[in-house]
């Protein structure tokens, strides 16, 4: 396994690679791997002949500096786990003057209105950031395929409406045997926490069971009250929305494709998922 520190590094590498005729996978990620990532670095495996991961905690869409202090970083117990999957993956793990240069910015986005609900609403300038990153690295690594997991379905979206030439791939959520969809920050909950936190997808899949049996905003009622009789979780949001736009729906029209968006803070850990309704 070959880790860079040093894009130009990289860059030669890709380049050799590319003169021999292999194609160029590539997943982004901020650390902090588990089975979620190593499912879209499985599928970039199977489907190209190289395959690079990004392992860059960005500073640009974060929020909270305690959250970002927070984040978990040990690039060794990652390629721990990458090597469980092939020795031939590169790992890219830059600090923030290699991505940013001497000075660190956010570039200015018109999302057309993709980033304005769910977490656009809660984390101001967020998308900003991740947005500004993944150009940063796509330019770096210039993959043929990259590859995002559904679970962050938002942001796949706002990826996908930056126009690359690249073919972004979203990869199904991967989840744990309760349910709970595989984040970084499952660390931070206790085994009880995490047995509250499944009720998450619990009622994600009542919303989908129910769709046409409820009005949407009885729909809402029901699962708010339904999280909200846990004293460990506090509903942040749940937005039902059209796929395409992102934008909140009070009626189903049967000609688009919807998903249900959630976020909740269980014992102080905020945690996001989504699910597909039709």
């Amino acid at each position: 396994m070959k880790i860079f520190h040093q894009k130009f590094k990289l860059i030669e590498q890709l380049e050799r690679l590319r003169k021999l005729g292999s194609d160029v996978g590539f997943v982004p990620t901020m650390g902090a791997l588990h089975e979620g990532h190593l499912s879209l670095l499985k599928k970039s495996c199977l489907n190209n002949k190289v395959t690079v991961v990004s392992i860059f905690i960005n500073p640009t869409q974060f929020s909270s500096s305690t959250d970002l202090s927070t984040y978990p970083n040990n690039l060794k117990e990652d390629c721990r786990l990458l090597k469980t999957i092939s020795d031939e993956i590169l790992v890219f793990a830059p600090d923030s003057k290699e991505i940013y240069g001497d000075k660190m910015y956010v570039k200015s986005y018109d999302f057309k209105g993709l980033d304005k609900f769910m977490e656009g609403e809660f984390r101001n300038n967020h998308f900003e950031g991740v947005a500004t990153v993944v150009e940063l690295l796509l330019n770096i690594v210039k993959p043929d395929t990259v590859y995002f997991g559904e679970k962050d379905f938002q942001q796949l979206q706002i990826i996908k409406s930056l126009k690359t030439k690249i073919n972004i791939i979203g990869c199904k959520t991967q989840r744990e045997k309760s349910g709970l969809a595989l984040s970084s920050r499952n660390n931070k909950l206790s085994l009880k926490s995490k047995k509250v936190a499944s009720n998450i997808f619990k009622n994600l899949t009542f919303i989908k069971s129910n769709i046409f049996n409820y009005k949407i905003e009885d729909l809402r009622n029901i699962v708010s009250d339904k999280i909200n009789s846990f004293d460990q979780m506090n509903l942040e949001y749940l937005i039902i929305a059209d796929e395409d736009k992102l934008v909140p729906t009070d009626s189903i029209n049967y000609k688009k494709k919807y998903r249900a968006f959630i976020s909740v803070f269980v014992d102080g850990i905020r945690l996001i998922d989504n699910i597909a309704l039709n």
